[in-house]
């Protein structure tokens, strides 16, 4: 079908073959003779929204919203271009993060003005409350866990969203993350407050607070008081205007909750709703970060007074009167040392793959050992059953591609004891290969969800691997026996690495927590709590002192392995890290984000010695040579480059991967690279330098 684009069709859907309207008789044109309206997905104040193909990208998918406003008046239009306009601008500046629609284009028309942005395939929360019924606490920590990164990170921006509710987040079927959409009534924290006329009503009745509908006045309290009352309506299956009694000046959700015979939530997220419900700006949660600090803390403890008035709700059915936000006490990392560089802020396509997210928790309990009988198949390169050709030497090319998984290569890690080396995928799979034949040896199945990180002990007999599935698994590296199972993780295992004396497991995940274990007993040592990002890479210094951490906070924070003590805060990059190394002697900390820079620190004054940037898109993983000379990084925009560590500048850059690399590792002696990538290849790579 084509869609009229006349804003007063009342039946706008036409045959493709259509050149006229034959509800209106308007033409049928395409937007700049490339974007073509299929069929509307809603009508607003403002104009008609549609979805649309892209006919210079493939017939994808994308959105038009379509600027005609039904409003009268000279200053009424010029509000609602300026709007209208705004959204455009705040999409472009925002695009850089993955859970915000990118901006595709903005221009003039026939008259009317266009914003066509990236299409999200999924329902809003909305939609999926009214189809699956209330929320439970569970789900409500998981939206609070998706989204408030997403504040942190526009509030960062000097940008406050001011319409955040139910409708305007989606759930992206791709990957089941949490899309904040609408930033048609964003501003920036600096705009003056008098730029808005009195009595200027801002936002959705019901979520948004007070002081934007006196002259849209709004803070970054303002969003997070929002998404609270977002929670209360998912939690509750009812609108916050029926939760809040106006006679007595307070919210009455626990009741509601009683009297409709549901399970009350725990205390901790209790505080957390009432702290972001306040209703004076100032005794509200002032950041994100302050509401994942303690949505993420181990263990509750309110102050008195306000658990004294919980009990006495609690035993009346009745709601604890107001109390300020202190905050839980938590352990906060060290203040950062370093001076902030800030590069251009990159806005390439999310480099990490879609992840499956579990349809129901990983098991409670951690289960006792488990025999998996591995599987083998027959060994390939280049194509399915193929022999993998012999290495030749004196090159810096790709010497074998080895295929074998049917979903994206995750990880690469290599023995240090055997000429082996292990691959982990989304396909839920970790394949054991031959170093030097290529052969698969074997093939490891127990996870029930994709596969994203993996890592071999020093002796080479534990292999242990991080899913989507919540749970880190232990097993048999010499013949794929499972051992055991490790559960505690509440969201997606990202990260795990074995200390240099084999004795400590790492693990870090998107529950913001990284989690020290014994590897032989399997029990849990430590949990260290990263405040505020989600982990994505944890590396530990070659002494095994040191633990370095980093993720969706763009910081890198450095831990004392031995007592779990926060040391240091690397800060610098402009968007995720993505990977950590460790230089051989442990004097040197390089980190990658998906700004597309390397930087170089001295581990021990905190001081940014490099920023290596010459990728096109987001560094994905990185690794030093053994003679710290040189550093070989892997990225989204599917290269892998060697770098010169003394001048900063690139040896080498390698394009044979036909999509993002997603991992890379060195064999013992150098000789040899491995790389693992969204093209479900894995290539051994001979160096020469």
């Amino acid at each position: 079908m084509i869609c009229c684009i006349n804003p007063q069709c009342q039946k706008p859907l036409n045959p493709d073959d259509a050149k006229i309207c034959q509800s209106c008789g308007s033409p049928l044109v395409r937007l700049r003779e490339r974007y073509r309206a299929m069929s509307p997905l809603g009508q607003g104040g403002f104009g008609r929204t549609y979805l649309a193909q892209d006919e210079d990208r493939l017939n994808s998918h994308c959105v038009i919203k379509q600027f005609s406003p039904q409003v009268q008046g000279t200053k009424s239009m010029e509000k609602a271009i300026r709007l209208f306009t705004q959204e455009a601008v705040r999409l472009d500046e925002l695009a850089a993060h993955p859970q915000i629609p990118n901006l595709l284009a903005y221009f003039e028309q026939g008259g009317f003005l266009y914003l066509v942005q990236q299409f999200v395939e999924g329902q809003s929360l909305l939609q999926e409350m009214r189809q699956q019924g209330a929320f439970n606490e569970r789900q409500i920590r998981d939206v609070l866990a998706d989204v408030l990164p997403v504040l942190r990170f526009i509030h960062k921006h000097q940008v406050i969203h001011r319409d955040i509710t139910p409708t305007n987040i989606l759930r992206r079927k791709a990957d089941d993350r949490l899309i904040l959409i609408d930033f048609g009534v964003a501003k920036q924290i600096d705009e003056e407050a008098s730029t808005e006329q009195p009595g200027t009503r801002i936002g959705t009745e019901g979520y948004a607070p007070i002081e934007q509908f006196r002259g849209g006045k709004a803070y970054p309290a303002s969003d997070l008081y929002s998404l609270g009352a977002t929670c209360l309506h998912l939690l509750t299956a009812t609108r916050p205007d029926n939760l809040y009694d106006p006679l007595n000046g307070r919210w009455i959700w626990r009741e509601y909750l009683h009297s409709q015979g549901k399970k009350p939530v725990s205390d901790q997220l209790a505080y957390i709703l009432d702290n972001l419900l306040r209703d004076l700006v100032g005794d509200r949660y002032q950041s994100a970060d302050e509401v994942m600090r303690d949505l993420n803390a181990d263990s509750f403890h309110p102050p008195d007074k306000v658990a004294n008035s919980m009990k006495a709700s609690s035993a009346a059915g009745s709601p604890p009167p107001p109390q300020p936000a202190p905050p839980f006490p938590t352990v906060r990392p060290a203040a950062a040392k370093l001076p902030v560089s800030k590069p251009p802020v990159s806005k390439p396509p999310v480099s990490r793959p879609p992840v499956s997210k579990p349809l129901a928790p990983s098991p409670s309990a951690s289960q006792p050992p488990v025999s998996q009988p591995p599987v083998s198949k027959p060994p390939v390169s280049g194509q399915p059953g193929a022999r993998p050709t012999p290495l030749r030497s004196g090159s810096s090319r790709c010497i074998q591609t080895l295929i074998g998984h049917s979903s994206w290569v995750t990880d690469i890690a290599i023995s240090q004891s055997t000429p082996t080396f292990a691959s982990s995928s989304l396909d839920d799979k970790i394949k054991i290969w031959n170093l030097t034949t290529g052969d698969e040896l074997l093939t490891l199945s127990g996870h029930t969800r994709g596969v994203n990180t993996i890592a071999i002990s020093p002796n080479g007999r534990f292999l242990v691997s991080g899913s989507d599935d919540y749970t880190v698994k232990i097993w048999n590296f010499l013949n794929g026996a499972l051992l055991k199972t490790l559960t505690g993780h509440s969201r997606d295992v990202t990260a795990v690495a074995i200390s240099p004396d084999g004795r400590i497991l790492v693990s870090g995940g998107e529950d913001r927590t990284v989690r020290l274990w014994d590897l032989n007993t399997g029990m849990l040592l430590k949990v260290l709590s990263s405040a505020s990002g989600m982990i994505k890479s944890i590396a530990l210094s070659p002494d095994g002192n040191y633990l370095a951490s980093g993720g969706l906070d763009n910081k890198v924070n450095l831990w004392s392995l031995k007592t779990g003590e926060p040391l240091q805060t690397f800060v610098g990059h402009m968007s995720h890290l993505h990977s950590i190394a460790f230089s051989p002697r442990g004097q040197v900390l390089a980190t990658a984000s998906k700004d597309k820079s390397i930087r170089l620190w001295n581990l021990q004054t905190g001081d940014l010695l490099r920023t290596l940037t010459d990728h096109t898109r987001d560094v994905n993983t990185i690794a030093i040579t053994a003679d710290g000379r040189t550093l070989i990084s892997g990225s989204s925009d599917t290269t892998i480059k060697l770098w010169d560590l003394t001048s900063g500048r690139v040896i080498d850059t390698w394009k044979e991967h036909l999509d993002t690399v997603n991992a890379i590792a060195l064999s013992p002696d150098g000789k040899l690279l491995i790389s693992g990538s969204s093209d479900k290849t894995i290539k051994i790579w001979q160096l020469q330098f």
